[in-house]
């Protein structure tokens, strides 16, 4: 495990950074572990404050292991969470009561009595005094120990929306735009999301004894930054955090890395200047400044703070150089290798480049994420020889919409009938689809049968798509891993079954590339779940012959881009390859002009990746690289951990 790093003074809130989420929620398990003992050994009670989402269901599942294995026991505890949707009945799918249930409850030995959870099924004019005796059965059990908070996209901590202040209490509170918009996908769509919550108030957060406030993922980067370093502001609940004597920020890398010791290290002390951060710097300035690297003087990094790089590493004119032929040297259009007859003098070689073609197997979390994030690569690939495989790794099922799901059991009605095929079966699907879709409520899981439709959608899109892109229908791999088929937006853990698979799925290809998705961001956590599925199969292959010459690399753009200073391969792409890329991302139409579930960003998927792709070409230009139409970034996988 490593070693989270200490903060400094340029933080206002202690930050502890971990190389992988899953090791920030252990570390917040063991404290609380080690409360509960404490208490234990003494006959008291352990009060805590629990939170609800993606980001503490690891801590959950790690209470719930040491329980099982290691006896510890939530006989003494007593439970407050943070907040419920309103109105909400507790059996509903997003109902906070189901989720505390399913995640830690109903899996330990804790008292029904000692668990407490706003109540969304009261009349709203009874809101009040309930939440006025919720805070009178917190001061009643002596107040909270630990606290476990989630941040919001706006800074909001429960659901303490822009404005609360540092005062305020239990309430019922109307939800912000912004937060329905994150919510959507819970729901089946923002219209489905409730228009009210019942949250404890900043003031009452502020009483616990501890707090840990949790993040992951580059999305949550820019207000980790500002509420740890910014002013303390209404505007951003978490900021008020900051006037707390005991309370930890447990952050991965990637919510890390727009902290100040993260994007530029070298304004708060001396550094260890190895390549990656001679890089960083470099590029830094370049940006801030607007100038290209080779125009970078010595006065440049002197004014910017810089002396300490310049008298350890020599003049500006050769640290400059040394970071702009590694960017070029990023820059390739043969990005499986050059077949001999196409190498000429002065090539730069690239590992394992007498193996050609390359057999290439790209990972796509969902059915549309290759073509997405590296259609133009992939096109590329294809074109150049190698023999491309792509593995969709889930169905994609749920983010069908259901008016899809009838289009097509119509189409199929109308198929068999015509050709006589199966009547009183196809009668009955059609019957079930109608009756079905015609009652289903907001949220409500799909029949298997509908499941079934909306993945076969999602599945002749994919080899649409595939074909445009020249891939044969036998190269297309759809795994429909078991941990995503829940028919939820909250999936199942990554399970031996998954990892099983892609390592049967590796030993048949037997790739010399392998691309897979390293988004972190996606805020569902599929494309997290489906790169610790590749990464871990990897890990366990890493001894086969096959794999002493296999490579691979993580791409980026349905969320976020990769920075110049990370990317280690760059393939350019010309016009006419962006339409290209585009027009395999249009046979996605299940997809097409608006998404089931978008996420933060709004506009469509195609949008996000030429705009990231227009983005990346634009800083290479920028830097004093050649100018292109558009660039997919990649980065080396080393090998080393998991995420």
């Amino acid at each position: 495990m490593s070693t989270p790093k200490k903060y400094d003074n340029l933080e206002k809130i202690p930050c502890e950074i971990f190389d992988h989420a899953d090791e920030a929620s252990a570390a917040v398990a063991r404290a609380i572990r080690d409360l509960i003992d404490e208490r234990a050994r003494v006959g008291k009670m352990c009060v805590l404050g629990l939170a609800t989402g993606s980001t503490p269901v690891e801590i959950y599942n790690e209470l719930v292991r040491m329980h099982h294995e290691e006896g510890l026991s939530l006989a003494n505890v007593v439970t407050f969470n943070l907040d419920e949707y309103f109105p909400m009945q507790p059996n509903e799918l997003q109902s906070y009561v189901r989720f505390m249930n399913e995640h830690l409850f109903d899996r330990v030995d804790i008292d029904r009595t000692n668990i407490h959870i706003p109540d969304g099924t009261l009349a709203e004019t009874d809101v009040y005094a309930a939440c006025q005796k919720y805070e009178k059965a917190i001061d009643d059990a002596g107040g909270i120990d630990i606290q476990i908070l989630g941040i919001g996209r706006t800074g909001h901590i429960g659901f303490n929306e822009p404005g609360s202040g540092k005062t305020t209490r239990t309430r019922l509170i109307t939800l912000d735009r912004i937060t329905r918009r994150d919510a959507a996908s819970d729901f089946f769509g923002e219209e489905n999301v409730p228009r009210k919550a019942i949250t404890m108030g900043v003031g009452t957060i502020l009483d616990a004894r501890r707090i840990f406030l949790l993040a992951f993922g580059e999305h949550k980067a820019p207000i980790i930054a500002e509420a740890a370093e910014g002013p303390i502001t209404p505007s951003v609940a978490a900021s008020f955090l900051q006037q707390h004597p005991s309370a930890t920020f447990m952050l991965d890398d990637a919510a890390a890395e727009q902290l100040t010791r993260c994007q530029s290290p070298w304004r708060i002390g001396p550094v260890q200047w190895d390549e990656k951060k001679i890089r960083k710097a470099t590029i830094w300035l370049a940006k801030k400044l607007n100038k290209p690297i080779l125009k970078l003087t010595e006065e440049d990094y002197n004014e910017e703070g810089l002396q300490d790089l310049l008298a350890e590493h020599g003049m500006a004119y050769d640290i400059n150089l040394a970071v702009f032929r590694h960017l070029q040297g990023t820059i390739t259009g043969w990005p499986g290798g050059k077949p001999a007859e196409q190498k000429k003098p002065g090539d730069r070689p690239q590992e394992y480049d007498d193996i050609f073609p390359k057999r290439i197997l790209i990972f796509s979390p969902h059915p549309d994420d290759d073509v997405i994030s590296m259609g133009g690569t992939l096109i590329r690939l294809v074109e150049q020889g190698h023999e491309v495989h792509v593995s969709y790794q889930t169905s994609g099922n749920i983010a069908v919409f259901d008016e899809d799901a009838i289009r097509f059991a119509e189409y199929a009605s109308e198929f068999n009938h015509l050709f006589e095929i199966a009547p009183k079966k196809t009668a009955a699907l059609e019957a079930h689809v109608d009756e079905f879709l015609r009652h289903k409520k907001p949220g409500q899981v799909d029949s298997q049968e509908i499941q079934g439709i909306k993945g076969l959608i999602r599945r002749t899109e994919a080899r649409a798509a595939g074909r445009t892109c020249g891939i044969p229908n036998e190269r297309l791999h759809f795994q429909d891993l078991p941990f995503y088929e829940t028919g939820r937006v909250r999936k199942k853990p990554l399970s031996e079954e998954d990892v099983a698979l892609t390592m049967d799925l590796l030993q048949q290809v037997k790739p010399h590339q392998i691309y897979a998705a390293g988004d972190l961001s996606d805020p569902h956590g599929t494309h997290r779940t489906c790169l610790k599925a590749v990464l871990n199969a990897c890990k366990r292959l890493q001894d086969e012959s096959w794999y002493q010459t296999t490579q691979v690399w993580l791409y980026r753009g349905a969320w976020q881009e990769w920075s110049p200073d990370d990317i280690e391969m760059a393939v350019p792409l010309s016009p006419k390859e962006v339409g290209q890329k585009r027009h395999a991302i249009f046979k996605h139409e299940s997809q097409k002009d608006r998404a089931l579930f978008p996420g933060v960003d709004i506009r469509e998927f195609w949008q996000r990746a030429e705009q990231r792709n227009l983005e990346t070409a634009h800083m290479y230009d920028a830097l004093g690289l050649a100018e292109y139409a558009a660039i997919e970034g990649f980065v080396r996988w080393d090998g080393a951990g998991e995420i």
